[in-house]
């Protein structure tokens, strides 16, 4: 048993943590779904906690291999690709405070300050990380890097509500700032350089969230009002969501990999945005788009849970790289 155990667990990747933002996603677009369909919302409160479950479970999984092997922990945070992973942790509890506001509002607000302290230390180690000795090569490059930037935009979702405007904005900034910088780097890569490699093209899809999130906190901090840079923001989100199925023919015939889950969080983001913008401005188009966003995330989430399960039995995940 150890033979098999033990080198699953030293190999077992930080980008585990992407199903818990898919899982906590959805819970937030069935969320925002519950005023069309009140299914929608018992739904939501059932992937809520399943969500809860697996981030119990991932997070114990990764403190068992952080204590076993930090050898292995310290090679990741070195990684060029998987060192932008490691928000992944606090952006799920801060979308799982998001998740919780509703209806346990005293929990909510412990988890969402858990998630503000780590996000802003990451933040930092992360971009520290990029900006230190080590030298990172343009292929090192991919939308993941993105991760850390939409973390601290996911602060005001809830933040606003609490009432923590000034943290809210100022996680803001920082978020909207390094996009700013990380989407110019990231078009050069795409444009000018060797295509990403084919088990980190999903990660494209990530392309879509910045501007979905930053849409819904901005609203959010703003008092509910669509204002033209709000408007911005969601149609940026739509332009690469459609940039995105120009390029699903190539996406499609890619072999299956944990990365995969990087499709689940920006749709979701974009359909909980597309239904906040129909609810605020009463337009039946974006209502459609929403709905329609959700469909497609729902059986993603689906396929995805089954692949990942396959996955596991079969050893292809938690290998050496």
């Amino acid at each position: 048993m150890q033979d098999q155990t033990e080198p699953r667990l030293k190999h077992f990747p930080i980008t585990f943590f992407a199903i818990v933002m898919g899982l906590m996603g959805l819970t937030l677009a069935l969320h925002a779904a519950a005023p069309v369909s009140p299914l929608a919302g018992s739904a939501g409160r059932a992937v809520l906690w399943i969500g809860i479950a697996a981030a119990a479970a991932i997070a114990a999984t990764y403190l068992a291999k952080a204590l076993r092997y930090p050898g292995q922990v310290a090679w990741e945070w070195r990684h060029p690709v998987r060192l932008a992973f490691f928000p992944t942790i606090t952006i799920s509890l801060l979308l799982m405070a998001t998740a919780l506001a509703a209806e346990h509002q005293a929990l909510a607000r412990t988890v969402w300050h858990v998630g503000v302290v780590g996000q802003g230390l990451l933040t930092v180690a992360v971009i520290n990380g990029w900006i230190s000795h080590r030298s990172f090569e343009v292929g090192h490059l991919t939308p993941a890097w993105f991760i850390p930037a939409v973390g601290n935009v996911i602060v005001p979702v809830a933040g606003a509500e609490f009432g923590y405007i000034e943290t809210s904005w100022a996680f803001f900034a920082v978020g909207m700032m390094f996009w700013g910088v990380l989407l110019t780097l990231v078009m050069n890569r795409l444009i000018f350089h060797d295509p990403i490699p084919a088990r980190l093209f999903p990660t494209m899809v990530i392309l879509i969230a910045p501007p979905a999130v930053a849409f819904a906190a901005y609203v959010k901090m703003t008092g509910g009002v669509v204002d033209g840079f709000a408007r911005v923001l969601i149609y940026i989100g739509y332009f690469f969501a459609v940039l995105v199925v120009a390029e699903l023919p190539r996406l499609v015939k890619l072999p299956f990999a944990l990365s995969w889950w990087a499709l689940t969080f920006p749709l979701a983001a974009l359909s909980v945005a597309s239904f906040l913008f129909a609810r605020l401005e009463h337009t039946a188009l974006h209502q459609f788009v929403a709905v329609a966003l959700l469909v497609v995330l729902i059986v993603a989430v689906i396929v995805l849970v089954l692949r990942t399960a396959l996955a596991i039995v079969r050893g292809e995940i938690c290998r050496p790289e």
